[in-house]
């Protein structure tokens, strides 16, 4: 493809982006399609020769938007937003178009300087302690997911206790959760060696929004120390995810300090929040985390993936996933006067994902995001005073930032807490496209999710999810 052809064929591909999102609201949220769908309409084999790319615009109108769930559409409120703009749009472009493998800083210096300092900026806009700086001996660096994140916190967590236990300890380190932590780290623990016994899933306190109490924790940890064992990680949540609950960080650090733990903050979604300065004391505490982490491809309006994680101590990182083969060896790296971001992160590869988050910070600039952020949680304050006024239905818990938690309340003859009643509910909403929930299980109650933070929802849009909401369940109850 020569450069004119670029053109081309770039401009009718933004033509059609365009032309997406302008339609966006016409096509149902979640994909409607069924399992397999799609073997039913393309070939079993790929092309011998070329095909147009009319013929394939073709084909991704009528057989892959089908199978899409847009999570873009203002009508989408499920899980936790995954945001994308024009800004984030454009920084994508721009690292396809350089299409680096940037995984020391030779192969592009820009890539790994722009990440050093966007990383700064941001740990700023947080404030974060100084000691997450990249002036001082921590840094941040971008993952792809905030799974990434807790697992290579964890191994480095690992190493630094194993470095002091001897290596024959690992089958007495122990990490501790609460039973609201994001099941990535189940999967971390796996993934680095932790015997699954060793795994403590702390019961929340539901008195307190599901945040982890303390006390269990120290419980839990004097259990384990009277056994032999090693309490080595312990993470916290800002901003669970079935209830967006923000556990007390303070009480949590200083337990970690005690016992000489590694302390991990995870505030994938409710991190974006902290920006605003009314929302910023849900971080209070954090001056006594070994990492931090937050998704900007969340509530960001950058476009995934884009995960941004801190280290107090960048050795530890380092010690635990350095490689250093021939092949990769240079001048600049070999004299450690720059960064080599593959010591930070699994895989040796990656992207250019700073060029975006750069240029979100850029072209939006901290005030408008800042807005964008309260915006969404004012829609969210007006969707629970919604709930609240109709005495069919219950807020669970209270609204954390943008999530509200909320269910049917199910007749008294019902046995099942209302699971089948507010099933029921959120699958007939979801199957008529004009809305996506989720769910979600607190003290045993069939819970639903009201999510706002996509970057087109307004006010008109909640109040017809509300609507659609209260008609079904009218439906529902005159049927039970």
């Amino acid at each position: 493809m020569d450069s004119e052809q670029l053109r081309e064929c770039g401009h009718r591909m933004v033509d059609f982006i365009a032309d997406y999102y302008k339609s966006i609201e016409t096509f149902p949220v979640l994909s409607q399609v069924q399992p397999g769908y799609l073997k039913e309409l393309l070939p079993d084999s790929a092309p011998n020769q070329p095909d147009t790319l009319d013929a394939l615009f073709d084909d991704i109108r009528e057989k892959i938007v089908p199978g899409v769930t847009h999570w873009q559409s203002p009508n989408y409120f499920a899980y936790y937003p995954s945001n994308s703009s024009t800004a984030g749009f454009l920084g994508e472009m721009l690292s396809a178009a350089f299409n680096i493998v940037g995984f020391s800083w030779i192969t592009s210096p820009a890539a790994t300087e722009l990440e050093v300092i966007v990383l700064d900026w941001f740990a700023k806009m947080l404030k974060l302690p100084s000691q997450f700086l990249s002036s001082a001996l921590g840094g941040g660096v971008i993952q792809g997911t905030a799974s990434e994140a807790v697992l290579v916190v964890l191994l480095a967590a690992r190493d630094r206790t194993l470095k002091k236990q001897g290596k024959k300890s690992l089958e007495k380190l122990v990490v501790y959760a609460s039973d609201q932590t994001h099941s990535a780290l189940q999967k971390a623990c796996q993934i680095a060696g932790i015997f699954p016994e060793n795994f403590r899933v702390v019961k929340a306190d539901c008195s307190n929004n599901y945040a982890v109490a303390p006390e269990a924790v120290s419980e839990a940890i004097s259990v384990d120390l009277s056994s032999g064992l090693i309490p080595f990680f312990i993470c916290a949540t800002v901003g669970t995810t079935s209830s967006s609950a923000v556990d007390p960080l303070h009480k949590i650090g200083t337990i970690a300090q005690a016992h000489d733990m590694w302390f991990h903050i995870d505030a994938a979604y409710a991190g974006s929040a902290c920006i605003c300065p009314e929302y910023r004391h849900h971080l209070d505490g954090v001056e006594e985390a070994d990492s931090f982490n937050m998704n900007a491809h969340k509530w960001f309006l950058t476009n995934f993936d884009c995960s941004l994680l801190w280290v107090k101590d960048k050795s530890y990182l380092i010690e635990a996933l350095s490689t250093n083969p021939e092949f990769l060896k240079n001048k600049a790296s070999q004299a450690n006067s720059v960064v080599d971001f593959k010591d930070w992160q699994i895989p040796l590869g990656r992207r250019f994902r700073s060029l975006k988050l750069w240029m979100v910070l850029r072209l939006y600039g901290v005030e408008s995001l800042q807005g964008y952020i309260r915006k969404h949680i004012q829609l969210a304050k007006h969707f629970e005073q919604l709930v609240l006024s109709d005495s069919r239905f219950e807020v669970v818990t209270p609204r954390n930032f943008s999530l509200v938690c909320f269910r049917l309340v199910p007749p008294t003859s019902e046995d099942d807490k209302g699971r089948k009643l507010n099933y029921s509910l959120m699958d007939t909403t979801n199957s008529s496209g004009k809305i996506f929930i989720s769910h979600t299980v607190l003290s045993g109650k069939f819970v639903l999710r009201f999510a706002v933070g996509a970057p087109l929802t307004e006010g008109q849009h909640v109040d017809a999810a509300w609507k659609l909401l209260q008609d079904e369940a009218t439906k529902l109850l005159g049927s039970a």
